[in-house]
């Protein structure tokens, strides 16, 4: 098991640092000893995701081990054991894995959001639950409620920053995550024309991340990690603003240096 578990640690860190990049540099600021059940959780819930994304054929019975686990079955897949072994160690709320199974499933099928609450219904499912779950590991103290809801809303923050990151790519795929009746209001986001569109969306974003930021103080370990994972993802919005509100097709995209001081500014205020 000690060496399944290394090779698993090795992947899961290797994962990070590849795939999510701007994670990866507050991931650093994590302490030790909670920092490798971060990375596991991450691998766990990147691999679904990446599965669901790709349509792979397996996808749809990878989700259903882990609800099944979530619902007090066996570990079945590495997923759901790696899960297990963290349950192990920290309180892992397996309400909010099945809820983030469920964005999974509607990812699978692609179920449109036709409403603002239908968004944030989404959004709460796919990331808002990472919150929760990370809020698990890391420990919180005081109001559990409160610490539950505003690690949720800075996950949702998060989510709602990718969909406005990534418009240009998802229509290149065929797909939109805003919500049908928001387009239907500001007309469809073609560069040039979607500031009206992105000032409320990005509006709606800052929300959240004033909930979610506020809830900081209630973590008991890694809350410079947070803060600082919080500021360089709503950076992103800052840029989009700079970069014209989608004037020209394509990501807003904000560079490593950039990134970096804003980490160490949030780690030296925290």
């Amino acid at each position: 098991m000690l060496l399944a578990r290394d090779g698993l640690l090795a992947e899961a860190r290797q994962t990070t640092r590849s795939v999510a990049r701007t994670f990866a540099i507050a991931a650093r600021l994590l302490p030790r000893e909670v920092r490798d059940d971060v990375y596991l959780l991450y691998l766990v819930l990147r691999t679904l995701d990446d599965l669901v994304d790709e349509q792979r054929p397996e996808a749809a019975a990878r989700v259903t081990a882990v609800e099944s686990w979530c619902d007090g079955g066996e570990a079945a897949t590495t997923e759901a054991r790696i899960l297990a072994d963290l349950a192990g160690r920290h309180p892992i709320p397996r309400d909010a894995v099945s809820d983030f199974c469920a964005g999974m499933r509607s990812d699978l099928a692609f179920t449109p959001l036709r409403t603002e609450a239908d968004l944030d219904e989404y959004c709460y499912r796919v990331a808002g639950t990472v919150g929760v779950v990370m809020a698990a590991i890391l420990g919180t103290d005081g109001d559990p409620a409160a610490a539950r809801r505003a690690a949720a809303a800075l996950g949702m923050a998060m989510q709602r920053t990718n969909i406005l990151r990534d418009i240009d790519e998802d229509r290149g795929n065929g797909r939109t995550y805003l919500a049908i009746e928001t387009v239907q209001r500001f007309g469809v986001p073609e560069p040039g024309c979607r500031e009206a569109l992105l000032r409320d969306q990005i509006a709606r974003a800052d929300a959240l991340y004033e909930e979610g930021i506020a809830g900081i103080v209630l973590l008991r370990s890694g809350g410079r990690a947070i803060r600082a994972a919080a500021a360089m993802y709503r950076e992103i919005l800052r840029q989009i603003e700079r970069d014209g509100y989608g004037e020209r097709a394509g990501r807003a995209v904000v560079s490593r240096r950039r990134k970096l001081a804003i980490a160490a500014r949030r780690g030296l205020a925290a």
